[in-house]
C-alpha cells in the first residue's frame, strides 16, 4: 500500500468515525453543550450583574488580604483601566471562561492526581496521556471539539479544560509522592487510619505542590484565550482575532494589555496562596 493511499484511508476512517460520533451521540453532545454553557453564562452573570467598579473594589480587597497594599491599588486601577478602554464586557466574559475551564479542570484533575500519587500504576499508564496533551499544539483540541459541539463557548470551555488539567494532575501528584516518609511511617506507628493518613499528613504536605498546579493551569488557560476566539468563544480572545482579521492594531492592543492585566492580578494571587500554604506546612 502506497503512502497516498494509506493517507486517504486514514483521513476516510477519522471522517466516518466523527459521522458516527454525530449521527449516535447526538443526544449527549447537546446535553453537554448546553450544560457547558448554562455553567459558563452563570458564572459570567455572577461577575457581569455587579458595576464594574464593584468588582474592581473587591479584587482590590482580596488582593490586599493576600499581597498587599500597593499591589491591592494597582488591581484596582488596572481592572477600572480595562472599563476606560472600552473592554470590560470582553473582559468579564474571559474571566469567566477562564475561572469555570479551571475550576472544571480542578474538579477532575486534582482527584486523579491524588490517585496517581497513591498508585504508582495508575501514574504509569496516565503519564504518556499527559505528555500527549501537553505536547501537542493547544489548536489542535479545537477541531474535534468544533465538529461535535459546534462553534461557540462551550467548543471553548472543552478546549481550555483539556490543556489546563494536566499540570493541576501532575503536581497534585508530585505533591502526594513528596511526603516524607518518616512521617508516614510516624502516622503508621501511631496507628492511624488511612483516611486520618491521608487528611493530616499527605494533604497538608501536597497542598503547596497542588497550588502551584492550580497557578499553572490558570496560565494554560489563559494561553487559550486567544485561540478560543477563533471557535466564537466571546471575549478578549474575540477581540484581538476580530481586530488582527480587520487589521485594528489599536484595539488588538488594548484587548492583549487587558488580557496582561487578568494574567498578572490571578497569577499573583495564585502564587501568594501558594507561598501561604507553603507556609502553613512548614
Amino acid at each position: 500500500m502506497s503512502i497516498p493511499d494509506f493517507s486517504d484511508q486514514f483521513d476516510a476512517a477519522i471522517d466516518s468515525s466523527l459521522e458516527w460520533l454525530m449521527d449516535n451521540g447526538e443526544f449527549v453532545f447537546d446535553t453537554a453543550n448546553t450544560a457547558l454553557k448554562g455553567v459558563y453564562e452563570g458564572v459570567q452573570w455572577c461577575i457581569a450583574y455587579p458595576p464594574y467598579y464593584v468588582i474592581a473594589i473587591v479584587m482590590a480587597l482580596i488582593g490586599w488580604r493576600a499581597v498587599g497594599v500597593r499591589f491591592a491599588i494597582l488591581t484596582g486601577l488596572a481592572l477600572l483601566f480595562c472599563d476606560v478602554i472600552g473592554l470590560w464586557p470582553e473582559t468579564v466574559s474571559t474571566l469567566a471562561l477562564v475561572l469555570t475551564a479551571t475550576v472544571l479542570a480542578l474538579v477532575v484533575a486534582v482527584p486523579l492526581g491524588v490517585l496517581a500519587g497513591l498508585a504508582p500504576s495508575f501514574d504509569r499508564v496516565v503519564d504518556p496521556f499527559l505528555d500527549l496533551v501537553q505536547k501537542m499544539p493547544p489548536y489542535i483540541y479545537l477541531l474535534p471539539a468544533i465538529a461535535l459541539l459546534g462553534y461557540g463557548t462551550a467548543t471553548a470551555l472543552l478546549a481550555t479544560f483539556i490543556v489546563a488539567v494536566p499540570p493541576a494532575m501532575r503536581l497534585t501528584s508530585l505533591g502526594i509522592r513528596m511526603t516524607p516518609k518518616e512521617f508516614i511511617e510516624l502516622g503508621e506507628a501511631s496507628g492511624v487510619t488511612a483516611w486520618q493518613m491521608f487528611f493530616k499528613i499527605r494533604l497538608p504536605f501536597a497542598m503547596p505542590s497542588i497550588m502551584a498546579g492550580v497557578n499553572q493551569s490558570l496560565m494554560m488557560a489563559f494561553g487559550m484565550v486567544v485561540i478560543a476566539g477563533i471557535v466564537g468563544s466571546g471575549g478578549l480572545g474575540e477581540s484581538i482575532y476580530g481586530a488582527v482579521r480587520t487589521l485594528d492594531i489599536a484595539k488588538s492592543i488594548n484587548a492583549a494589555i487587558a488580557i496582561v492585566i487578568l494574567t498578572m492580578i490571578l497569577d499573583r494571587l495564585a502564587q501568594s496562596a501558594a507561598r501561604s500554604r507553603m507556609g502553613d506546612s512548614q
